[in-house]
């Protein structure tokens, strides 16, 4: 019992992590049918933007002697302007190409931006300590629970109960619902591409700040593909739990990172290096199954 609640404990702190990733891929794809694979970047950015840019192996923080709200406050700010730019200065001008130019700038300013944090910073890893505490377990019951792991699980809730609230009660969220829906018709009822498309923009870019000091706050070290790893894992989520929704996303997260979490226990050790085998053997098979993804879209059913 003490084993099966750390494993549940760590899975459901992977899936909070990948759901946020992919939320944050998956709004994208939602209002401007592009996969942002540079949203990786901006994950890697925002462990960056705490450190003074130095060839140390102990970098000197920014942001060492602030208090965590502010640190937070000023990591999630600084990803939204670069989300914002990003929007302005790529995609925007490019808005009515086809997937295929799209899908091409996307990958390019992924590849300018790790190469450019790579000539600022250096290619050497570098040991960060932020939240170090965090890594430490608590008792509870007869489980020993690392603090990170309820701290991501309580974030995760928090932030989407926080985003619900946003997307149901405000101007701007309602828009981007709509967008996600039919962009087309939400345009000619009158919603402002513009605006929808920076404020998803916006959303996704805070979703990566928060990703960026839970994921930094976990591995301690800082490395110029940091957030590649959680891109691609945002990516395979958003496709397993239903590309063009904002709940799909969240549930291919979750469903991702529970089944990781749930493989790495019961592998053998010698196995357990090879468990995204495993774990993408079941997206297929998944994809396979149900094409469509976990959720399907109204508008999907109503085709059919």
């Amino acid at each position: 019992m003490q084993y099966a609640i750390q494993v549940a404990i760590d899975s459901l702190s992977l899936g909070s992590i990948y759901a946020l990733a992919a939320l944050g891929i998956g709004l994208i794809f939602g209002v401007m049918r592009l996969i942002n694979f540079a949203h990786g970047e901006l994950i890697t950015m925002g462990a960056y933007s705490l450190i003074i840019p130095s060839a140390a192996v102990i970098p000197t923080l920014f942001v060492g002697a602030f208090p965590w709200p502010l640190l937070i406050v000023s990591v999630v700010v600084i990803l939204v302007i670069v989300a914002l730019a990003m929007e302005r200065i790529v995609f925007r001008p490019i808005r009515g190409a086809d997937p295929a130019t799209l899908l091409i700038a996307s990958f390019s300013l992924s590849y300018f931006l790790q190469y450019t944090m790579l000539l600022v910073y250096g290619g050497r890893p570098k040991g960060i300590d932020i939240g170090s505490s965090l890594t430490e377990s608590i008792q509870i019951g007869s489980a020993e629970i690392a603090k990170i792991d309820i701290v991501t699980i309580l974030a995760t809730v928090v932030l989407m109960l926080a985003l619900a609230s946003f997307m149901k009660w405000t101007s701007i969220g309602i828009q981007i619902r709509a967008a996600t829906q039919d962009f087309r018709m939400a345009r000619m009822l009158g919603v402002k591409a513009n605006a929808v498309i920076a404020g998803a923009f916006a959303v996704s870019g805070m979703l990566a700040g928060v990703v960026s000091l839970l994921v930094i706050s976990r591995v301690g070290a800082l490395e110029p593909r940091l957030g590649v790893n959680m891109a691609l894992y945002g990516f395979v989520s958003t496709v397993v739990g239903g590309m063009g929704s904002l709940t799909g996303p969240v549930a291919g997260g979750f469903a991702v990172g529970i089944a990781s979490g749930i493989i790495q226990a019961i592998l053998p050790d010698h196995m357990r290096p090879t468990r995204d085998a495993f774990v993408f053997a079941i997206v297929i098979v998944l994809l396979l199954v149900r094409p469509e993804g976990i959720v399907r879209l109204k508008s999907s059913k109503e085709r059919v």
